[in-house]
């Protein structure tokens, strides 16, 4: 199963993250202002999985990436992969896994161990 990772960025917006079963992130979300626009959308992107619109594009390197649009709007945008296959094998590990994965949240806490 999949993870959701909310993370807060250096200026002070919030962001999520979906990683795969092996805890590589497969896509990133855009920047919410406030914590519980963040969480929402996660919930929001839990329930509604396979209505958004995976588009595939090709970087100017050669790489693969998408993007997920709701409403024609961009949501959130993929890693880089090297192979076709391996971007649509990122894509049906959301489809998948999306809906029943769970949420972490690391917005509060920048270090994980005190530096005693």
């Amino acid at each position: 199963m999949g993870t959701f990772v909310i993370t807060k960025r250096f200026n002070d917006t919030y962001k999520f993250a979906f990683n795969s079963r092996k805890g590589k992130v497969i896509f990133s979300s855009n920047g919410y202002e406030l914590k519980f626009e963040c969480e929402a959308a996660v919930i929001d992107f839990m329930n509604n999985t396979n209505k958004g619109i995976y588009v595939k594009q090709k970087a100017s390197n050669g790489k693969y990436f998408f993007k997920i649009l709701f409403d024609e709007v961009v949501f959130a945008t993929s890693r880089k992969y090297t192979t076709e296959l391996r971007l649509q094998k990122g894509i049906m590990e959301i489809k998948d896994y999306a809906s029943k994965s769970e949420i972490l949240d690391f917005s509060e806490h920048n270090f994980i161990f005190d530096s005693e």
